[in-house]
């Protein structure tokens, strides 16, 4: 058996990903800022990517910046976007939550140690920023305010274009890190309201090394790296054409039948959560109550051990995650758990299950019913 329910941390490549990806890399290998021909070919497919990715986001190719993934595409807007409004005397404040990507929350702290004075904003139950408490920390020298669109743990999702308009109110730039909502939900630049949003390739069934930083034309944002011109002297360095030529055939596929996939991924992860929450004494769904991706399950199993249970059911051949992947090599207890105000304890006890488009009835029944007799005995072998 070989059932893959972690989607959240990363997607299988398209098949059209897949084959664009290898095509570009043999037929256009040149460096798409040599003026030969060669290289004129790479530029040609390289601006083709850029304006079919733009396009899935609502936005211009002239501002899209391809980058080397999420993390990066965070930074970028984060430090980038901060830096450049100090710079311009626009103010020092920046305003993020206790749930963000530590791409982001790491961002913030460079900040603060840079002079910026910085503001985490607590969280509900189900992860999402009140408003009220946004509007609330917003003040005349803030800068920018970074909150993301959907949360990887939980798969809530924030009020995002409400959150902007707030901001916008007070003259602050809005980032959202919209990493977990691309290839879940439809995503629309002039709808959320924002200034910069960053997504990666490898969240909707592209290839990981790849992502974009989209930013409103004429927003000021300082590089964080130098030595060319490429990406507009945003993000230099010689352009990775197979994988934006990969990024955007993935979007082109999976993209068009979003709803379709959506609501089918919805109704089984659904299924699931109904059958555990009955089956399960205990069990607890996590953010189920708002509004959230189509695909994300996090569950809480009273006196069973996450990373316990994703060893076990490891060993059945079902891939599932206890928090995040990016957090699973440390052994402290997810920041988002803690910050819905689950205690050590209670963190230390949740998996979470994310579901893909080809995802079938099938495999969520095996998952439901592996999942279930994982749980009754890890808790009798429990002391």
């Amino acid at each position: 058996m070989n059932i893959y329910l972690d989607h959240a941390a990363t997607t299988r490549p398209h098949p059209r990903a897949l084959a664009a990806c290898a095509e570009v890399a043999a037929r256009c290998f040149g460096n798409p800022s040599s003026v030969h021909p060669v290289g004129r070919e790479a530029r040609r497919v390289l601006e083709e990517a850029r304006a079919r990715v733009a396009f899935h986001l609502g936005g211009g190719p002239d501002e899209l910046i391809f980058t080397g993934g999420g993390t990066e595409s965070d930074n970028l807007a984060v430090l980038g976007l901060a830096r450049a409004a100090a710079r311009a005397g626009r103010g020092r404040h920046v305003i993020t939550a206790a749930v963000e990507h530590h791409a982001v929350l790491h961002a913030v702290a460079a900040l603060a140690r840079e002079g910026c004075r910085t503001t985490v904003l607590p969280v509900d139950n189900d992860a999402r920023v009140r408003p009220a408490d946004l509007a609330a920390a917003l003040a005349p020298d803030t800068a920018l305010v970074s909150i993301r669109l959907a949360n990887n743990e939980l798969g809530t999702l924030a009020p995002i274009a409400e959150l902007a308009r707030l901001a916008h109110e007070q003259g602050a730039l809005f980032h959202t890190d919209a990493v977990q909502a691309l290839g879940k939900l439809p995503i629309r630049v002039c709808e959320l309201g924002v200034d910069a949003l960053s997504v990666a390739a490898h969240k909707a069934y592209g290839p990981k090394g790849v992502g974009a930083l989209w930013l409103r034309a004429g927003t000021p944002l300082e590089p964080l790296t130098w030595g060319g011109a490429h990406e507009r002297g945003l993000r230099p360095g010689t352009e990775n054409v197979p994988g934006a030529a990969a990024f955007a055939a993935a979007l082109d596929a999976v993209l068009p039948d979003l709803d379709a996939h959506g609501a089918r991924m919805a109704s089984l992860r659904d299924r699931l959560q109904a059958e555990l929450l009955v089956r399960i004494p205990g069990a607890r769904a996590l953010g189920a109550t708002a509004p959230r991706v189509p695909n994300v399950l996090s569950l809480l199993l009273e006196k069973v051990a996450g990373e316990a249970m994703v060893l076990a059911l490891g060993r059945l051949g079902i891939s599932v995650s206890s928090g995040s992947a990016c957090m699973s090599a440390t052994r402290e207890p997810s920041h988002v758990l803690r910050a819905i105000g689950l205690t050590p304890d209670q963190a230390a006890c949740s998996i979470r299950f994310s579901l893909g488009i080809d995802t079938t009835a099938a495999e969520i029944a095996a998952a439901g019913a592996a999942t279930i007799d994982c749980a009754a005995r890890l808790r009798a072998l429990a002391p």
